[in-house]
């Protein structure tokens, strides 16, 4: 059973129609399938093939390009030519042979057919992730169809994403069929395709989360400066105000917590989320960004800063496995290094007695010198 070249150049207009693709595209593919059968059919792996359709005739030719190469070199036949076959071609040049396409057999047909079919389901997926390329960054609602050890996959309409382990929020439950909302952090393009790169547990995620809890932002009275993040655990943000008399901190924070309460919710109560002062004083800033810790100096060279506080502190400082000064390091990008301060020394007092025993000592000095007089 041959392929039918003619049947397939007929097709394109009602391919392109069918799968709401360019018929650029669709006419793309088949050349590519067609390359692909003719080196079944007639050539090595390795050789380098093209093809072209003549849509008015319903031809297709292919074009086997070779290398020209010295006569008195072993050659390569499936890449290379000697000088001599070249007609006036030079070393280096490359030779084009046109080959009219009349039809395949049938091993030839099947990988045609498979070239199409896998070739239309990737253009197909390109068209559609092309759509969310101005919505990257934009948090959407999707339902979770597939859940794998380290992606989960997710329908957002138009298009399946996969949120992959490391964008989920730690210790999080994600059930088939339920809703979800997540973050379009990326369109991933690789050798196998293109792929909607979805997150839960990026930094963006939170942001997101406050804007939608606290209309101050949009007004420009209060701003989010930076933010640290381990899904799942914690979170440190900063923010600042941009208008005197306004409390950033308790902005966000709302009335009784109801605002960051509510993106506790949609995040999970695991994670703390600690809210803090901005300042441009950098040494504040450290300060600060450290909290709840209460640092006693902060020394400054170049990225790195050297906080002191009393052994009573260190733990907290630091934080469980070293996370409250790693996300403080993040949120300022100053290296923090956590120090215990020295204890001031005190002076010793002289004991009461060995004072007067040394006054006694003198006295009877000064007598004896008088007697000697």
């Amino acid at each position: 059973m041959e392929l039918d070249i003619k049947q397939m150049v007929a097709m394109v207009d009602i391919v392109a129609e069918e799968k709401n693709l360019p018929k650029e595209v669709v006419i793309d593919v088949i050349e590519q399938s067609i390359a692909a059968a003719w080196r079944k059919d007639n050539g090595d792996k390795d050789m380098d093939v093209r093809c072209e359709l003549d849509l008015n005739t319903g031809e297709a030719f292919v074009y086997v390009s070779r290398t020209v190469v010295e006569d008195d070199v072993a050659y390569i036949p499936a890449t290379e030519i000697p000088l001599s076959e070249a007609k006036g071609k030079q070393l280096g040049d490359i030779v084009e042979e046109k080959i009219k396409v009349t039809g395949f057999g049938r091993v030839a047909s099947q990988t045609a057919k498979q070239v199409v079919t896998q070739r239309l389901r990737e253009a197909e997926r390109d068209a559609v992730l092309a759509l969310y390329e101005d919505r990257v960054g934009e948090v959407v609602n999707g339902t979770i169809v597939r859940v794998e050890p380290r992606i989960v996959r997710i329908d957002l309409g138009k298009a399946t994403g996969i949120m992959p382990k490391q964008e989920q929020i730690e210790g999080e439950y994600y059930a088939v069929g339920s809703r979800i909302k997540v973050l379009i952090k990326e369109i991933e393009r690789n050798e196998r395709g293109a792929q909607l790169i979805l997150s839960r547990g990026c930094a963006e995620f939170i942001e997101y989360l406050f804007r939608q809890e606290v209309p101050e932002i949009e007004n420009g009275s209060v701003e989010i400066k930076a933010i640290a993040r381990e899904a799942g655990r914690r979170t440190k943000i900063a923010v600042a105000a941009t208008m005197p008399g306004i409390d950033p901190v308790g902005t966000f924070v709302g009335g009784r917590g109801v605002r960051v309460q509510a993106v506790m919710n949609e995040i999970g109560e695991r994670e703390k989320i600690d809210i803090v002062n901005w300042s441009e004083n950098i040494s504040e800033y450290i300060r600060e960004a450290l909290s709840p810790a209460e640092i006693q100096t902060v020394e400054i060279e170049d990225k790195k800063a050297t906080v002191y506080v009393t052994k009573e502190q260190q733990s907290i400082a630091i934080g469980r496995v070293g996370q409250n000064v790693r996300l403080a390091s993040k949120l300022t990008g100053y290296d923090i290094d956590v120090e215990v301060a020295k204890a001031p020394e005190k002076k010793k007092k002289k004991n009461v007695e060995d004072s007067l025993l040394s006054a006694i000592e003198d006295a009877a000095e000064d007598s004896e010198e008088a007697t000697e007089e």
